[in-house]
């Protein structure tokens, strides 16, 4: 039985920021322009591989100092921020690279050990992995042949042997 361990929810701060640069550029005929805008989400791929889920934010030009991962009951939270260059005397001819403050969310499956949940930041690339927790594991049951049927005694909640009537 596959047990579900991720379910992906995006949430994305800046999308109302997003649309309204465009509806800028738009009215003032500046499609492409080369004004830089504000992050608008943290692309990621997300997978299981064996006995672990792993997943991939595309986090370029990212300090990871920057890089805040947080869990909270099933809920994974993971910011950046990506910080505009402040250059002395700098004279921009173009500035179109993403910059700001963004979150991404993850509601996590129960069966998910975010205790042991392991993060490393590459190339641009933040990875985490997080093991299924031991009890969600897949496991083989073993079922023994009996000759006569196992006795099963009725039970009251409190423990007590109950009456059977026969």
């Amino acid at each position: 039985m596959e047990v579900p361990a991720m379910m992906l929810t995006a949430y994305d701060p800046f999308a109302a920021t997003s649309a309204a640069f465009r509806a800028l550029d738009q009215l003032t005929g500046r499609s492409g322009s080369s004004t830089a805008r504000p992050l608008s989400g943290m692309p990621m791929d997300a997978y299981r591989v064996g006995d672990n889920f792993v997943a991939h934010f595309d986090l370029p030009g990212v300090d990871p100092g920057s890089i805040d991962l947080s869990v909270e009951g099933n809920t994974l939270t993971v910011s950046a921020e990506r910080s505009v260059p402040q250059l002395e005397g700098a004279e921009w001819s173009a500035a179109e690279r993403p910059f700001g403050s963004y979150t991404r969310q993850l509601v996590l499956g129960r069966s998910l050990d975010t205790d042991r949940l392991e993060a490393s930041y590459h190339d641009g690339v933040l990875t985490l992995s997080i093991p299924v927790a031991e009890k969600a594991r897949a496991r083989k049951i073993t079922v023994t042949r009996a000759d006569t049927p196992a006795a099963v005694e009725a039970r009251t909640i409190e423990g007590e042997q109950a009456a059977v009537e026969s």
